[in-house]
């Protein structure tokens, strides 16, 4: 699989990268022949659904994902189904890698499953407050295109950092 991770820093208050960050429909705006379809109503938790279809007319691939960690920035644990919930975080050590984020410091962590048939793996977004009025996200993917073999994720990896830092900076661009 390939990984990669993403850092930018916004002059945004935690709530609004977190809403910009969790727009599907946003997300798919900033990549090339993409739009977001089935996105579950109401505000993004775990168990929200979307899928990104990725095409020209018939010709495409869908990406269906799954919110299955969802902990907005300052959520004192609200709707966490994290370690303590025996979620699928369970037994993390807290060490600041994926799914840490919660309400000791006001971050917050949406963690996605990607379950197509063409796209597998993860992709973790973390909202994390700075200063007042400021945010630093980090985004880490780990990503596997079947049928292409395991050689290739140096390149895969390079395109989706290219890819997903455009539609990250453009998410929280100053419009």
């Amino acid at each position: 699989m390939a990984l990669f991770r993403i850092v930018r820093g916004a002059p945004l208050p935690a709530a609004e990268a977190w809403r910009r960050l969790t727009d599907w429909h946003a997300h798919a705006a900033l990549v090339p022949l993409t739009r977001a379809t089935a996105v579950t109503e109401g505000p993004v938790r775990t168990g929200s659904r979307f899928t990104m279809r990725t095409g020209i007319g018939p010709v495409g691939f869908d990406d269906p994902m799954e919110v299955v960690h969802c902990v907005p920035p300052g959520a004192g644990g609200a709707g966490d189904d994290g370690p303590e919930a025996g979620g699928p975080d369970a037994g993390r050590s807290g060490n600041g890698g994926p799914g840490t984020g919660g309400p000791e410091d006001g971050t917050g962590v949406c963690r996605l499953e990607k379950r197509g048939r063409v796209i597998t793996g993860w992709a973790e977004i973390e909202v994390r407050p700075t200063a007042p009025g400021a945010v630093r996200v980090t985004w880490t993917e780990e990503v596997r295109v079947r049928g292409l073999p395991r050689m290739c994720d140096a390149v895969v990896a390079r395109a989706g950092r290219s890819l997903f830092g455009r539609a990250l900076s453009g998410l929280l661009a100053d419009n």
